[in-house]
């Protein structure tokens, strides 16, 4: 009788060990990587929704102290959008370096470049982790999946 939560199970290749499972409007949990093998133990307790899976591929590439990510985000057979992820790698304090990536990115993105993130309105001076990394996959993939819930209109 009691309404569920979503959780959302992701990996990500930087951290091929862990495991991350987000709670919808909460917290982050950060697990070894044999945590898919538990939740399907669990599976009494927990509903699969593998028809929700979504990933994002692409390549790596280094500029001097800057991480890009370029990937291709599709959900099932189908792309369905572009994920670019940027990093400072000197710095791990992301407030203090958004003003440098922003003009890194616009160098290249122009005026496609994003706003700040939502995760660094908590943040203000905390470490960035890898955590908050997947927490911003995570409203990307759920942007994505609400712009596929939208009935397309057909033009004659």
């Amino acid at each position: 009788g009691q309404t569920g939560k979503l959780m959302y199970v992701m990996h990500n290749s930087e951290y091929p060990l862990s495991c991350f499972a987000l709670f919808e409007n909460g917290p982050c949990l950060i697990a070894d990587a044999n945590f898919d093998t538990l939740m399907v133990k669990l599976k009494g307790f927990f509903q699969n929704a593998k028809a929700n899976k979504i990933e994002s591929r692409g390549t790596r590439y280094q500029y001097c102290d800057f991480l890009v990510k370029v990937g291709t985000v599709t959900m099932g057979p189908s792309a369905r959008g572009i994920s670019v992820e940027v990093e400072y790698c000197p710095c791990v304090i992301a407030n203090d370096c958004w003003n440098l990536l922003m003009e890194f990115m616009q160098s290249f993105m122009g005026n496609h470049t994003p706003g700040i993130p939502s995760v660094f309105g908590t943040k203000h001076d905390s470490i960035y982790s890898p955590a908050d990394t997947m927490v911003q996959y995570m409203e990307l993939f759920n942007k994505i999946r609400k712009q596929q819930q939208v009935p397309v209109a057909g033009i004659r």
